[in-house]
């Protein structure tokens, strides 16, 4: 509690009352007496998470978080044990990030029973969605009716202010106008779009009320917890508005009140930006977020493949510090959202980015930008699921298999905890249909399916999506057998030739030297003296023999003494 108030000091000074002190201690206090299932206190080699929407599956008159359940339980729970439930409260947009009320469970996907039901099965890992919620909300019309406490929730600014400074993640407006009880037009801020109005966390009850929000989501059992956008949370007219000093305070504040209230419990940062902002929400290494996404993973490992090259991967991967053990990464290829550009600025130049976008838009895939500052645009993001990013559309399904698995191991020998999403391990393809029912981009990667399409798809072992699902949960499976690959053990990259990446994962009790050809040609190599055995297929190796990879072929070869 001490670190706490000092926190809460220091963001607040005197705004802050002592009788709101008070009503901030006495929520965490009785949260914490409400706990009674331990978190685990570490992250290990097991951990392998699954990213869903919570009505990703359907069923005639069923709760899809039901269906989710059977699912994952005849289908998933040996290959992951941690389970990302994308936003499952009701929203207004978006998919699920326009929330209407965080403390619901939307009626569709089912209720807290049913989270409760799927927590059994697996760890949870939940969506805060903190800095913005729905126009549509209680909290939205609270402060058009200009109902008290509701005065200052939301940031309210002439529309000819000056805001060329903030840094802008879309082309739509900043500020939206919304009409008052009274008749006034307001002004409200807006990142996201005009369904998504900005908390203001300057106000002390937005604070009261979004610690709320949190303490309850840790009462109904988050082992993790996303702080989604968490870059934005303050304002200050006149700077970028993006990962301002208070800002930083307010993640160490909700780390404070998970470390005292279920101590284990995982605080991952959301910052889609270049690489040195996103690790600087690891802090002090003990005091802020434990995990961040690793944002630049997913570009680089689409890049080295297309281009047959781990030159930018591998100095990039070289420059990694992974010595912290109270910190490490969220690891991952695909999301609900698409391929971010912005991490890759500062590791390669603009002329290869725009020539990786206008590559893979030749092949199919959107493209969502930004607004600079000066008034350009550029690309923000790629959107695309993974197994089509990688490929072009006259390849065999062969060649499609053999490039997404290798890109999977990569990610599952990467120095973290990895994440997969569930369009990946279905083996999806563009939805396009998709985009022009919903209307934007980002939907060409978020299908849901009826359950039974699903299991025939995955029936038939003869189709794509069999074969990838079949294939990556094995290598998933092997994955998590071996102490090497814990988020903990040290790396250390190769420097081989460039159409192969190498690095070695050492831990205590294993070593696995990991190689991969991300070259459409086979591949000679010279493994350093000794004996080893490749852990997927269990093949013995020597060093004193040459080893042939196929195109796109992989190893992890065990050291063996």
């Amino acid at each position: 509690m001490e670190a706490i108030t000092h926190l809460l000091e220091e963001i607040y000074a005197s705004s802050l009352t002592q009788a709101q002190l008070d009503t901030i201690k006495s929520k965490i206090s009785f949260a914490k007496s409400t706990q009674q299932q331990p978190r685990k206190l570490h992250w290990d080699e097991q951990d392998v998470v699954l990213i869903t929407y919570a009505d990703q599956f359907m069923e005639a008159e069923q709760p899809t978080l039901a269906t989710l359940t059977t699912f994952f339980e005849q289908r998933l729970q040996d290959t992951f044990n941690l389970v990302h439930l994308l936003p499952f409260y009701p929203y207004s947009s978006d998919d699920g990030f326009s929330v209407i009320d965080y403390h619901q469970v939307n009626p569709i996907v089912g209720s807290w029973q049913h989270i409760s039901r799927l927590n059994q099965s697996t760890r949870l890992m939940f969506d805060f969605v903190c800095n913005h919620i729905s126009a549509h909300s209680k909290w939205v019309a609270g402060y058009r009716e200009q109902q008290t406490g509701f005065e200052n929730f939301f940031i309210n600014v002439p529309p000819a202010t000056d805001l060329s400074t903030v840094t802008r993640p879309r082309t739509s407006p900043l500020l939206t106008p919304f009409t008052m009880k009274e008749g006034e037009t307001r002004y409200l801020w807006t990142t996201f779009s005009a369904d998504q109005v900005d908390l203001n966390f300057a106000d002390p009850h937005v604070l009261i009320s979004i610690i709320g929000v949190l303490l309850h989501y840790l009462t109904q059992g988050a082992d993790y917890i996303r702080l989604d956008a968490v870059g934005y949370l303050w304002k200050e007219i006149g700077t970028r508005c993006i990962h301002l000093p208070k800002t930083h305070l307010l993640v160490k504040l909700m780390r404070a009140i998970v470390d005292e209230v279920a101590p284990g419990t995982v605080i991952i940062t959301e910052t889609n930006v270049p690489h040195k902002d996103n690790i600087s929400y690891f802090g002090n290494g003990r005091d802020e977020a434990q995990m961040v996404y690793q944002f630049p993973l997913p570009p680089l490992v689409l890049h080295a493949i297309h281009n047959g090259s781990s030159r930018a991967l591998r100095q990039w991967a070289a420059t990694l510090d992974t010595s912290n053990p109270h910190i490490t990464f969220f690891n991952f290829l695909a999301s609900h959202d698409g391929i971010g550009m912005n991490p890759l600025r500062g590791i390669l130049p603009e002329v290869e980015i725009n020539s990786l976008v206008r590559d893979l838009e030749s092949e199919g895939a959107l493209v969502s930008y930004k607004q600079n500052t000066d008034g350009t645009t550029s690309p923000y993001e790629i959107n695309v699921t993974f197994l089509d990013a990688l490929n072009r559309r006259q390849d065999t399904d062969d060649t499609r298999l053999a490039r997404f698995l290798l890109a999977h191991a990569i990610l599952l020998a990467f120095p973290g905890v990895p994440a997969v999403y569930i369009q990946s391990i279905l083996g999806s393809r563009n939805d396009y249909e998709g985009v022009k029912a919903a209307g934007y981009n980002r939907a060409v990667n978020r299908e849901k399916y009826p359950l039974k399409a699903i299991e025939a798809a995955l029936a038939d072992e003869t189709s794509l999506r069999s074969r990838v699902f079949h294939h990556l949960s094995d290598v998933i499976q092997r994955r998590r057998g071996q102490p090497a690959f814990h988020p903990d053990a040290a790396m250390e990259v190769l420097e081989w030739d460039n159409a192969l990446f190498a690095f070695y994962r050492r831990a205590a009790r294993q070593a696995i030297l990991c190689v991969f050809n991300l070259s459409a040609k086979t591949m000679t190599c010279t493994l350093p003296p000794g004996r080893y055995r490749d852990v997927v297929n269990y093949r013995l190796l020597t060093g004193d023999t040459p080893l042939s990879l196929a195109p796109y072929q992989f190893f992890w070869l065990e050291t063996l003494a």
